[in-house]
C-alpha cells in the first residue's frame, strides 16, 4: 500500500490543479539586470530613510509649533503631528510593496491542505520553504535594505514616545505638598463658611477645605482662583472631627495638633485616593467605603482594618484671632494614595 497525504491509499498527482492558462513567467528587469536591482534596492532604502526622516519630523514640530498656530485656517501643530505621522507610515508601507514586487521571489506558491496535522515531512517542507523565502527576500545579504528598514521602524517609535507627554505634565513635587499655609482657613466644603471651635459639637464630623482666602506676609488677604484652584483644593480636602479630649490617646498630638479634642486630617484614603467620611462616633473610626480601609482617629489616623499602607495625614491647626479654625501649616506628609509617598 503506498504512503499518501489522504490516506486513502491513492496517490496524489504531482500537480493537483492543472495549469487554467496562465502565461508563462517573464523575468523582471531586476531579475536579470544586477544594475536594476541595485538601483532597485537603493529606491526601497530611500523609503525607507524618508520615513525615519518623518518620524524625527513629527516630534520637531511637537516641540517647535505651539498650539495655538495656524495654518490655513486649521491648527498647524495638528496639521503637522498628523502630516509627518502619516508620511512616515506610508514610506514604510510602500517601501516594503516595492521591496516584494522588485526583489523578492514573484513564484506563485502552492500549499496543500490537511484535514489533519500535515506529516513531520510536510512540517519540515514549510520550514525549508519559510528559510527560502527568508533567502530569497535577500535580507540577509542586502544589509542597506536591511539597515533602513531596521532605522525607519525604530524612529517610529520616537512619535509614540513624544505623543506620551500629552498624557499630562509631570508631577514633580505636586504630590508631595499641598495649598494649605499658615494662617489658612479652614472652611466648610459647601458654604465656604468659616468654622469656630464652640461651633462644634463632640462626635461630629466636618467636610472642609481651605478657603480661597488667606493672609499674606503684608497682612493682607490675596486669592487664588481658576480650575487649578478646584484641583488644589480636591487635593487638600479635609475633615474636621471633634472627640472628647480624654478619648485622644496622644495627648501632645491633640494638645499640639488640635484645638479643644478638634482634629483636621486629609480627606484622601491613603490606600487609592478614595474622598472618606463614614464616621462611626463611638470607636472614632473612619471607614473608606471604596475598599473598607479603617482609620483609627483617636490614635493619630492608625490604619486598623483593610489594605490602606498608612496613616491618614493630619493636619495641624490652631485658632486665629477671632477665634477661627486655621492652619498652622502644610501636611508634614504626602496626602494621598501610598505609592505618592516621598522618601
Amino acid at each position: 500500500m503506498s504512503d499518501d497525504h489522504t490516506g486513502h491509499g491513492a496517490l496524489e498527482p504531482a500537480e493537483p490543479i492543472a495549469n487554467p492558462g496562465l502565461p508563462e513567467h517573464l523575468p523582471r528587469p531586476t531579475d536579470v539586470d544586477p544594475a536594476a536591482e541595485k538601483r532597485a534596492e537603493r529606491q526601497v532604502a530611500t523609503l525607507f530613510g524618508l520615513s525615519g526622516v518623518s518620524a524625527i519630523l513629527f516630534c520637531v514640530s511637537y516641540f517647535a509649533i505651539g498650539k495655538r498656530d495656524e495654518f490655513a485656517g486649521m491648527g498647524a501643530l495638528q496639521l503637522a503631528l498628523g502630516t509627518t505621522l502619516g508620511l512616515a507610515l506610508l514610506f514604510i508601507g510602500i517601501g516594503a510593496i516595492q521591496w516584494s514586487r522588485k526583489l523578492m521571489s514573484d513564484h506563485e506558491i502552492v500549499e496543500y491542505r490537511h484535514s489533519a496535522a500535515s506529516p513531520q515531512e510536510d512540517r519540515d517542507e514549510a520550514l525549508a520553504a519559510l528559510d527560502a523565502g527568508i533567502a530569497d527576500s535577500g535580507i540577509g545579504r542586502r544589509p542597506l535594505v536591511r539597515n533602513s528598514l531596521l532605522g525607519a521602524m525604530g524612529l517610529l517609535g520616537l512619535p509614540a514616545i513624544v505623543a506620551l507627554r500629552d498624557l499630562g505634565p509631570l508631577p514633580g513635587d505636586k504630590l508631595e505638598h499641598t495649598v494649605w499655609k499658615k494662617g489658612m482657613f479652614v472652611v466648610q466644603d459647601v458654604d465656604g463658611a468659616k468654622i469656630r471651635p464652640e461651633d462644634m459639637q463632640i462626635g461630629q464630623l466636618v467636610n472642609a477645605e481651605p478657603s480661597a482666602f488667606f493672609p499674606t506676609e503684608e497682612g493682607e488677604e490675596a486669592e487664588y482662583e481658576g480650575h487649578e484652584l478646584q484641583a488644589e483644593k480636591a487635593k487638600a480636602a479635609v475633615i474636621l472631627v471633634r472627640m472628647h479630649p480624654d478619648d485622644i490617646k496622644d495627648k501632645d498630638r491633640a494638645e499640639n495638633w488640635g484645638v479643644d479634642g478638634i482634629l483636621c486630617f486629609s480627606k484622601i484614603c491613603t490606600h487609592v485616593g478614595c474622598p472618606i467620611s463614614l464616621w462611626e462616633q463611638q470607636t472614632h473610626h473612619l471607614l473608606c467605603p471604596c475598599h473598607q480601609s479603617t482609620f483609627d482617629l483617636a490614635d493619630n489616623g492608625k490604619v486598623v482594618f483593610g489594605p490602606a499602607g498608612r496613616h491618614l495625614p493630619q493636619l495641624p491647626i490652631t485658632v486665629d484671632a477671632e477665634g477661627y479654625l486655621v492652619a498652622k501649616r502644610d501636611f508634614d506628609e504626602p496626602v494621598g494614595p501610598s505609592y505618592w509617598e516621598r522618601g
